[in-house]
């Protein structure tokens, strides 16, 4: 017999004006769910929540909860009390000795706020709420409820100003919890790791899918195609980013309820998301050879030294994602571009070292801060980004106006007259978006792109982005945009350098983790480094040149490599017909070619020392 739900809706009905966010709804949480909610910006995630959680009355309906339910919310606006401490806020009245010897405290000060003392935060524990950043209100708000037992947490949006460790912590957290959890989120990479079924949120009604992302997106994709009625744009995109998981990273798909068959059926003829090869040359011809050249820069934000001796290029057509700890310098440095672009001084960052720009860079940088942006409240959507350009020509022949841009952002014929003073956040920072891209810029920053943007807008953006052709850069804790719109990525780890990583966002997480089990300079002799003393390290040049000997011999190895390999090819042709023979050889090939994979990664690494 099945349990009885933890909450549950029957026949919810919400209206607001004369539009009904949800009609009819009926759905339940049961012991042991964790449930991701997904939906278009004002199509009713938040409020759907809110009724289930009691904090918002329904219309029609009934809401149930389970005798003696705990509870724990987290909204988008706190309620913590600006005049109490970090302490009194998180633990209570507890004793030191009580909270610290807690394995669940320990682990969630550690994860959301990198350890008990909280570093980062000036007076620890005892920090006053107050003058706290948003951000760091959230944390605060977060880890409160986390630490609490509960039987069911529902969270909006939890992953909105942690960086990308905090919510690789997080994932982990909520899987090893027994609480049941409902969360809205677009952090499509943490649906994945997070949850077990999908609430999709549209026209007033929730569809439920099992599974977490990928799942979601092939049954939908499934779903669509069996529906003919539905609109062909709509389930185009939806294929082409089904065949991006599917192709791109197979193991998402962790559940094989869905009809794997099917799927890839529905992806036999849908080419990769981008060209790069064409994209490079279309780059290259609006571009020229130079988009950024950086030589020897050593960046400085007021006393701190952010970036020391940088030599770096941004080439035509390069897709870059940059990740890194807070205040490590990526918002400084693409704020530092920005300023030699523009051929002016950026207020509060000292710039050393020679930063060439190309003369034919075109820049639109999209900032993490929502500004007026020359915004007249009283235009209109249409009115606004018309006023940029009124087509805009997005490559490879493909040419739109500003209307049908705007409907591809979300922004349907009546929504393009709403004045610009009635949006929300989340569609001010798509207008943002559409105003840059009318812009027609050939090369795009963009820091934080992700914020307030819906699952459905970020699948437009991506495949928006897919043909443009242009060098991208992008700032992101959104693990699955990163690795859907960007070719490599970089890493500031905080010691004033740009590392390549090859293996992406997991080897960050792997070298932060490494760097805090480092023990600090000078610890091990019980002599702490004295503020503004350099921990020893080898001399630049000595370490270059050590660099590219080892370089030049995994070079030589790489050769002999390719020559074995040749060698076993010709082998395998010849023994075309012996299966045992061939079975040997085939285990040969693959070992050359697992040490030829990890020979490229170890230059790839040297390379970024040189």
């Amino acid at each position: 017999m099945p349990e009885a739900n933890l909450a549950s809706l029957e026949s919810v009905s919400k209206v607001y004006g004369t539009r009904a966010v949800l009609d009819g709804v009926s759905l339940g949480v049961g012991e042991g769910d964790r449930v991701g909610v997904v939906g278009r910006n004002g199509d009713g995630k938040t409020t759907l929540i809110r009724i289930l959680a009691r904090l918002e009355e329904p219309d029609e309906g009934r809401v149930t909860h389970a005798n003696g339910l705990r509870l724990g919310v987290l909204t988008q606006h706190d309620s913590l009390d600006p005049a109490a401490t970090i302490r009194q806020a998180v633990v209570g009245d507890l004793a030191d000795h009580e909270w610290a010897g807690d394995a669940r405290v320990r682990d969630v000060l550690t994860g959301l706020f990198g350890g008990l003392d909280l570093p980062g935060f000036p007076a620890g524990l005892d920090t006053v709420i107050g003058p706290l950043s948003g951000g760091e209100r959230r944390r605060v708000a977060l880890a409160a409820l986390l630490i609490a037992e509960q039987d069911l947490i529902v969270l909006d949006e939890p992953t909105n100003h942690l960086d990308i460790e905090a919510v690789d912590w997080l994932a982990r957290h909520l899987r090893g919890r027994r609480s049941a959890l409902v969360v809205v989120t677009h952090d499509r990479w943490f649906l994945d790791q997070v949850c077990t079924r999908v609430w999709d949120v549209q026209r007033g009604q929730v569809h439920g899918y099992e599974g977490g992302y990928s799942d979601y997106v092939f049954a939908r994709a499934e779903r669509e195609r069996l529906a003919a009625s539905e609109e062909a744009k709509r389930q185009n995109l939806l294929r082409k980013e089904l065949a991006w998981l599917r192709r791109g990273a197979p193991a998402r798909t962790s559940k094989p309820r869905f009809r794997i068959q099917a799927a890839n059926a529905l992806i036999a003829d849908v080419p990769p998301p981008r060209d790069s090869a064409e994209l490079m040359r279309f780059a290259s011809a609006r571009l020229g050879k130079t988009v950024f050249d950086l030589e020897d820069v050593t960046l400085r934000a007021g006393g701190k030294e952010l970036l020391t001796r940088l030599t770096w290029q941004l080439g035509p057509g390069d897709r870059v994602g940059l990740v890194g700890v807070n205040g490590a310098g990526k918002t400084s440095l693409l704020r530092a571009l920005a300023g030699a672009a523009r051929g002016t001084a950026t207020p509060g960052l000292s710039v050393s070292g020679r930063v060439r720009t190309g003369k034919t860079v075109r820049l639109a940088y999209l900032s993490q801060e929502l500004t007026a942006d020359d915004l007249d409240p009283s235009w209109r959507v249409l009115q606004a980004v018309e006023r940029v350009r009124a087509r805009v020509d997005l490559g490879k022949g493909r040419e739109m106006t500003a209307s049908q841009l705007c409907e591809r952002f979300g922004f349907g014929r009546e929504r393009q007259w709403t004045p610009v003073t009635d949006l929300s956040g989340g569609e001010r920072r798509r207008l943002q978006l559409l105003r840059l891209l009318m812009d027609e810029p050939n090369v795009l920053f963009l820091d934080e792109p992700t914020n307030d943007l819906d699952v459905e807008t970020l699948t437009q953006l991506e495949d928006l982005l897919d043909g443009w052709p242009g060098s991208l850069v992008v700032i992101s804790h959104d693990r699955y945009f990163l690795e859907r719109t960007t070719d490599r990525l970089l890493a500031l780890l905080g010691d004033g350098r740009l590392r390549m990583l090859p293996r992406g966002v997991d080897e960050y997480l792997e070298r932060r983790a490494a760097l805090a089990r480092r023990p600090a300079p000078g610890a091990a002799a019980g002599a702490p480094a004295r503020p503004g003393q350099a921990a020893p390290r080898q001399k630049p040049a000595q370490a270059a040149r050590e660099a590219r000997k080892e370089i030049q011999r995994i070079e030589r190895q790489l050769d002999k490599l390719a020559k074995q390999e040749a060698a076993l090819h010709a082998e395998l042709a010849e023994h075309a017909t012996d299966f045992e023979r061939v079975a040997g050889l085939d285990r040969e090939l693959k070992q050359l070619a697992e040490r030829r994979d990890e020979l490229e990664t170890r230059w790839l690494e040297l390379a970024d020392e040189v």
